[in-house]
């Protein structure tokens, strides 16, 4: 249940219900001030401005009639301040709800209805082919990651596009340069054979010649250029030197990175600009048929009132430079056609109700140009949602890009290897009696998940400081602190011995079954549906764990509608927070009968809620640390 939402809708109807406008919202959000509710609604002061009246009259009016909407969760409803709702949920309703999901593996969040589903495009990592992924790439592949978790648990059908740059001067140019360095333009056949032991590195260090030589050597930029129409036209041995090219380098993203950061990227969601290359023409075609091409300098360009610089001049969205050739816009409209699905019947097309682009924030004048003119051309409908998803740079201690100590580009690989390292030295210093293959496989899910958090708890589009000493802390808003307080609950139903039942099967972590909630320590129990069985929340530090719990599919529905995965950060943060703080308050092991089962499902209910949570965003859990 998301329960904001709920109360939302219960109480904007009694809002409306007291004379507010139509459309009028409650706009519920969780209190400030918890001594004085649970949650707050703050939309009567915009619609008591609306109507010209008395504020907390209104608020009165709605509360009369909110009292009996809400009698089945709420202890109270009441008016506050200048014409503030506050809504305190009853303890008997929460106990309740958190025991219907104990063993729940959705948690109470109910799959979406047919109608409610959206076709979602996420289009996230995008990494330059023949070359190694850097940390450039990080942020776009594990936020898009997250997201796409996210949105997929909720039950919208997700398509995963991983667009790379394949095509164009830069492939024209690493063919050509390759064919002459390894057998001769005119030489030998077995090109093919001779790239099987190239690696990546030795193919960036091709490219990086390539690109020198392509800019002080005319003859072979000529070359190189050449090599663009052969690839173009589908000339045999130039279209496999390419595809030997791209598929070694995909190789390496997906094994070398995308495994061991457990990124949902396979071969089959890699839809590069080479997909787009026959379509290219006819974008130009649709352009000038909606009367929006515009030629300037020899160039074929978009005009649009919307983009005007400082000086009032029109921004042009070019999409054909004058030598005839395509761009990066070129290439993205074509991608809004094939995803919104609006070519020619009979092409294969997506029909997507959403399209999330994660990608740097440096690019939002390109994408909002992009998204205006397939608006203008009718290549994207009013239905379907076009959103950029901004993130940020990563930042090194000196406030600038993160690089290494020699002013290079840090390699994924070797910033993931330095991560298990750093987290393994972490381990054999607090658990040196723990087998070495614990101790590695325990480093390995910690220093991954370190680095993947330190990055989603941010918000995504601000900078921020990578720091090995805070991601990997124990202590605050990082990963270790999140797999830590699962780790307790697991070594509390260990300790715990006959409180652990078999799991269903496919499922890890704690084991109490809903049934044994109500057993007594005695070995008695008490009939499902007593007033003693169940979850009870009877001291303030296992009410407010219980509230934090209920909260988690509110939670889950904003990351997936706002793309903000550090709020999901946060909301675990919250409840290992309140976890510890129940755990240090509540003694569980040694309470006895009801009581011990009632605690002994808020631990499992917690764990399960964290090893989700994190799970959503791509991190694991172990179960010892």
């Amino acid at each position: 249940m998301n329960l904001r939402a709920e109360l939302e809708r219960r109480l904007s109807a009694a809002l409306a219900a007291a004379g507010a406008p139509q459309g009028a919202d409650a706009m519920v959000a969780p209190s400030v001030r918890p001594e004085f509710g649970d949650y707050q609604a703050n939309g009567v002061m915009a619609a008591a401005k609306r109507l010209k009246t008395n504020p907390r009259e209104l608020a009165g009016k709605a509360v009369e009639i909110a009292r009996a909407e809400l009698s089945d969760l709420a202890a109270s409803v009441e008016v506050a301040g200048p014409g503030f709702i506050n809504v305190r949920l009853s303890d008997d309703w929460l106990a309740a709800e958190l025991t219907r999901r104990v063993g729940d593996g959705r948690l109470g969040v109910p799959p979406l209805a047919d109608g409610q589903r959206q076709t979602v495009v996420v289009d996230y990592s995008h990494p330059n082919l023949a070359k190694e992924m850097h940390v450039g790439h990080l942020r776009s592949t594990i936020i898009g990651d997250a997201i796409v978790r996210t949105l997929e648990f909720l039950g919208h059908p997700v398509v995963r596009h991983n667009h790379v740059g394949d095509w164009g001067t830069q492939f024209g140019m690493l063919t050509a340069y390759l064919e002459r360095e390894l057998v001769g333009y005119e030489g030998r056949t077995d090109i093919i054979t001779s790239l099987e032991g190239v690696s990546i590195p030795d193919m960036e260090e091709f490219y990086q010649k390539a690109k020198r030589l392509f800019d002080s050597d005319e003859e072979f930029a000529a070359k190189s250029r050449e090599y663009v129409v052969r690839l173009q036209a589908g000339e045999k041995r130039v279209l496999e030197l390419w595809h030997k090219v791209r598929e070694q380098s995909l190789w390496h993203c997906h094994h070398d990175v995308y495994r061991p950061l457990g990124i949902k990227l396979t071969m089959k969601d890699v839809r590069g600009e080479s997909a787009y290359n026959d379509d290219l023409s006819r974008v130009i075609e649709a352009l000038a048929a909606a009367g929006l091409l515009t030629e300037s300098d020899g160039a074929q360009c978009v005009f649009l009132e919307e983009f005007r610089n400082r000086d009032g001049e029109i921004i042009p969205c070019i999409v054909r430079k004058s030598d005839g050739g395509y761009l990066y816009a070129t290439t993205d409209l074509s991608a809004i056609r094939y995803r919104t699905g609006t070519l020619p019947e009979g092409q294969e097309q997506l029909h997507a109700d959403r399209i999330l682009y994660v990608v740097d924030a440096r690019q939002k004048l390109h994408l909002r140009q992009v998204f205006a003119v397939a608006r203008a051309a009718g290549f994207a409908p009013p239905s379907v949602s076009l959103e950029h998803v901004a993130f940020g740079t990563m930042m090194g201690a000196d406030g600038k890009p993160f690089k290494t100590r020699e002013g290079g580009t840090v390699k994924l690989m070797a910033l993931l290897d330095e991560a298990e390292q750093r987290a393994f030295d972490l381990v054999g210093e607090r658990s040196p009696d723990l087998p070495e293959g614990a101790r590695r496989e325990i480093a390995r899910v910690v220093g991954i998940g370190a680095v993947k958090y330190a990055d989603l708890c941010q918000n995504r589009e601000s900078d921020y400081v990578f720091s090995w000493d805070k991601m990997l802390s124990l202590e605050g808003n990082t990963a270790p602190y999140m797999q830590y307080a699962y780790a307790r609950v697991q070594s509390i139903f260990r300790k715990g011995g006959q409180e652990i039942a078999d799991l269903p099967a496919g499922r890890h972590g704690c084991g109490l079954r809903i049934a044994d909630l109500g057993q007594a320590g005695d070995g008695s129990s008490e009939p499902a549906g007593s007033p003693r069985a169940g979850i009870t929340l009877a001291e303030p530090p296992e009410r407010l764990l219980g509230l934090k719990l209920a909260r988690f599919g509110e939670t889950v529905d904003a990351v997936a509608r706002e793309c903000l995965p550090n709020r999901l950060c946060e909301y675990l943060y919250d409840l290992a927070g309140a976890f510890m703080g129940f755990y240090e308050s509540c003694p569980v092991l040694k309470a006895d009968g009801p009581l011990r089962a009632s605690r002994l499902a808020l631990c499992r209910l917690t764990a399960d809620t964290i090893r989700t949570g994190l799970g959503l965003l791509g991190i694991e859990t172990p179960d010892q640390m």
